[in-house]
């Protein structure tokens, strides 16, 4: 009889084996379930985290466009103060360079001033001795289209003849023309149009000229000039004629524009005697309203200050340009620092059998 043969993989082992694996699946399918549990909630705690983490960048970048937006504001008025940091440099610099101009003015210069003034008050006080002795029936009668009245009773005899055919008034409408001394002009040409015409100084010329076309015979031509870095009539369109001075309406017109014209800039004696050229035929009698010598010439000035001989060489250049053969009588205005002023325009009024004058305070 045959022997049977041994087998080691039995039908218990194979039962065995598979009751394991079984319990393998079995134990790895509940801990599956398990894990997916605990991940779902574990990322849903991410999930909600990341969401807050990105509420919080989009806050974030729209903090930081309004930053962005307040650092260009700031930048932006950052510049705007430096330009006017700048500028209010530039000014206490230009102001500092002015007042330097006029350090230079000496004690003996003042003490040439006043005596200057005390000789023309004593001319003054001659004139009114004299005026006081003419008789009134001998005065001409009167003949004038428009009138001037002063304040109170005052009547000054000036020595000033306005007469001739011709006549033409230059009048000085630069910035000095605003006040007397050097601190309150450079205070007054930054005060707006309005408040520098009515400075008390240009009032004055202004009622001056006005005086002055008083005594214009009706039978003469007259011209009114203004002056500072260029010369022209005040009445438009009527530079180089001359306008009626028998007509009422022209002379109020004029003298209305005049009270008009904002002073400013520099002083250019040379631009106002070269324009008496542009006039044909030429004047026959210049009135002449200053304060002071020019500080500007022919060629543009190389420097900011001007020393009182430059001013000097200035005028004279200035009378060189001055056509001959009219006289040329000087109204003179108080200006301080310049104590050449006086001297020169007399000898200018001398020369030309004009006449100079220097009105009080309350004249006309």
């Amino acid at each position: 009889m045959a022997r049977r043969t041994t087998n080691v993989f039995s039908l218990s082992f194979l039962d065995a084996m598979t009751c394991g694996f079984g319990a393998v699946v079995l134990f790895f399918m509940v801990i599956n379930a398990a894990v997916g549990t605990r991940a779902d909630q574990v990322t849903g705690d991410l999930k909600a985290e990341v969401d807050r983490l990105e509420q919080e960048v989009l806050e974030g970048h729209e903090d930081l466009v309004e930053l962005r937006n307040s650092l260009r504001v700031v930048d932006q008025r950052d510049v705007e103060a430096r330009g006017l940091s700048r500028q209010i440099i530039e000014n206490i610099e230009d102001l500092q360079v002015e007042l330097a101009t006029y350090e230079n003015t000496t004690l003996a210069q003042e003490e040439h001033v006043n005596r200057l003034m005390a000789d023309l008050k004593s001319l003054e006080e001659s004139n009114r001795r004299l005026s006081a002795a003419v008789p009134e029936d001998e005065e001409p009668p009167g003949d004038r289209l428009r009138s001037f009245i002063g304040d109170g009773d005052r009547q000054y005899l000036t020595g000033l003849k306005v007469g001739g055919q011709r006549i033409l008034i230059l009048v000085d409408a630069s910035a000095s023309m605003l006040d007397e001394t050097i601190v309150n002009i450079i205070r007054r040409r930054n005060l707006p149009d309005a408040r520098k015409v009515q400075a008390k100084k240009w009032r004055q010329a202004v009622a001056t000229v006005d005086w002055v076309t008083t005594q214009i015979p009706p039978s003469s031509r007259f011209q009114i000039y203004t002056f500072n870095e260029t010369a022209g009539s005040v009445v438009p369109d009527s530079d180089g004629q001359w306008l009626d001075g028998g007509d009422k309406e022209v002379l109020d017109d004029a003298v209305e524009r005049l009270s008009g014209v904002v002073p400013g800039k520099g002083t250019n004696l040379y631009r106002a005697f070269t324009a008496i050229r542009r006039l044909q035929p030429g004047p026959d009698n210049v009135i002449l309203l200053v304060d002071g010598l020019p500080t500007q010439g022919k060629a543009s000035p190389r420097s900011r200050t001007v020393s009182a001989r430059e001013r000097l060489k200035l005028y004279n250049k200035a009378v060189d340009e001055l056509p001959r053969g009219f006289p040329v009588n000087v109204i003179l205005f108080p200006m301080e620092g310049d104590p050449q002023a006086p001297s020169a325009f007399w000898r200018l009024a001398m020369a030309t059998r004009g006449s100079l004058l220097s009105p009080s305070k309350d004249w006309p």
